[in-house]
């Protein structure tokens, strides 16, 4: 189905801000106390914390994606070795989804970088082309 092919740029920068927005909200809980969370006394969690509001609105953003997202990528593994896999081998059964799904998310942002509609996107602009938009 090539139907939305056109429309790959436009797709692909609405997920990474969406994710990265969503990704952001959860780092705001821990570190915040916003959106209902509260604030984490716990070290490893507020480090966590700091990397997914940080993380999440660069990604959000589109500058320094790859690097940025990897490192989400292999905070959401961590997680959820840590968090969830003790509780059973299978993401539905331990209350994981999440968790997977942030870090193969990330894990492609990584590998594809920040995409046309980004900060990044613009600063590879050259001068000129950058006046014609």
């Amino acid at each position: 189905m090539r139907f939305m092919e056109r429309y790959t740029d436009v797709t692909y920068a609405l997920f990474r801000i969406i994710a990265g927005l969503m990704f952001a909200t959860h780092g705001a809980q821990k570190t915040l106390g916003l959106f209902g969370g509260q604030k984490t006394d716990m070290p490893l969690m507020i480090v966590g914390g700091w990397i997914e509001l940080i993380g999440g609105l660069l990604i959000a953003f589109g500058l320094f994606t790859g690097i940025a997202a990897f490192l989400c990528s292999g905070m959401m593994a961590v997680a959820y070795f840590m968090a969830h896999a003790p509780g059973g081998f299978w993401p539905v059964m331990n209350k994981g989804e999440t968790a997977v799904l942030y870090c193969f998310a990330f894990l492609y942002m990584s590998s594809r970088g920040s995409g046309r509609f980004s900060i990044d996107g613009l600063r590879s602009q050259q001068p000129a082309a950058r006046m014609r938009v």
